[in-house]
């Protein structure tokens, strides 16, 4: 009888552990599909059914580093149409706005008004937000050649320093795409625009990298000073041409002691916004400044500030004179501090302050 019941508790007890044995592992079947499930999803999604532009930006990151030669630019990329390179510029450029040109006893009035002083600046680092379409034909008659130089840096100055700011903002949202595994058709459509502009073709990220950065503001004062003789010439009055730059089909001026068989032309523009934006593309895509951007990056890779004596050194084929050219930029960078407004900064104007209320 002890035996019988010592059986009946033996099969409850493998009956209730057979039970219990069931139950977990089921329970851990469920837990488990549950759990993999939305990874398999998730997978699926971002491979075989994604609406996104997938892009091999960290391919191309990884390959550069391990050759050592981060992002170099594309040396075989044949240089773009200039229609191409300056579409939206060229665009600005029929605006059927017209620009006042104000006088220069105007200007300094409205200088006085808004406390814009250069030794502020160069303390502060702090630019007015003040945009000047057109240099006042009185320029060329103030007599003091400081006074001059004052007045056509104080002009030029905020325009340099705010297409700096749109590069520099480009810059970051395109170091933002490098960093993600995918991007948005909004950002897709970012990047061909901006392929286009730099003369870039499709997908090539790290060209984009090397051409889209910034001009020191003080080598693009001395550039200025040097094309313009401080504003004073025929194609800055007549032109906004700040920097010289030559156009075969775009409106121009011919220059006076161009030679028979010239069909050059000093690029003419609708204020003199457009000839600073246009001067940043010319050095940023053309093949003639690629050392330039070469030695740019080699700054940037050394987390080292851009210094405008070391890059004005390849400059020699932007005149025809070479380095006379560049010892003459550094002598205008040097004599006139102008180093000192490379760390400027724009205020916000009353617009981007409305913006914010």
């Amino acid at each position: 009888m002890k035996l019988k019941k010592n059986k009946q508790h033996k099969r409850v007890k493998n009956k209730i552990l057979n039970t219990f044995t069931r139950f977990s592992i089921s329970a851990f079947a469920v837990a488990t599909f549950f759990y993999i499930t939305p990874i398999i999803l998730d997978f699926a999604n971002e491979n075989f059914n994604n609406k996104e532009f997938t892009n091999n930006s960290k391919n191309i990151l990884n390959k550069t580093l391990n050759k050592g030669k981060i992002f170099k630019e594309d040396d075989t990329w044949v240089q773009s149409d200039e229609i191409d390179l300056l579409y939206d510029i060229l665009e600005e450029n029929n605006s059927e706005i017209n620009l006042v040109r104000y006088t220069t006893s105007e200007i300094n009035a409205l200088f006085k008004e808004v406390k814009y002083d250069l030794e502020e600046v160069r303390v502060s680092k702090l630019v007015k937000p003040i945009d000047i379409g057109l240099l006042p034909n009185e320029i060329k008659n103030i007599d003091s050649t400081k006074k001059r130089k004052e007045m056509f840096i104080k002009i030029v100055l905020p325009l340099i320093v705010k297409e700096n700011n749109k590069i520099r903002i480009d810059r970051k949202r395109l170091f933002m795409i490098l960093s993600k595994n995918s991007n948005t058709e909004i950002e897709k459509k970012w990047l061909e625009k901006k392929y286009k502009q730099y003369g870039v073709r499709q997908n090539d990220l790290s060209t984009l990298k090397v051409r889209m950065d910034e001009i020191p503001v003080s080598l693009a004062i001395a550039q200025a000073a040097k094309e313009t003789g401080w504003g004073t010439s025929r194609f800055a009055l007549k032109g906004n041409a700040l920097f010289g730059q030559w156009t075969w089909s775009g409106e121009g001026l011919r220059p006076k002691n161009a030679e028979k068989g010239e069909e050059h032309k000093v690029m003419k523009f609708h204020s003199l916004q457009l000839s600073v934006r246009a001067y940043l593309r010319n050095l940023n895509t053309h093949s003639s400044y690629r050392s330039l951007r070469k030695a740019r990056t080699k700054l940037r890779n050394k987390n080292k500030t851009l210094d405008s004596l070391v890059l004005s050194n390849h400059l020699d084929k932007y005149a025809e004179t070479g380095t006379e050219y560049i010892e003459v930029l550094q002598k205008i960078i040097t004599q006139n501090n102008l180093k000192d407004f490379d760390e400027a900064r724009l205020l916000p104007s009353s617009k981007d302050l409305e913006s914010l209320i």
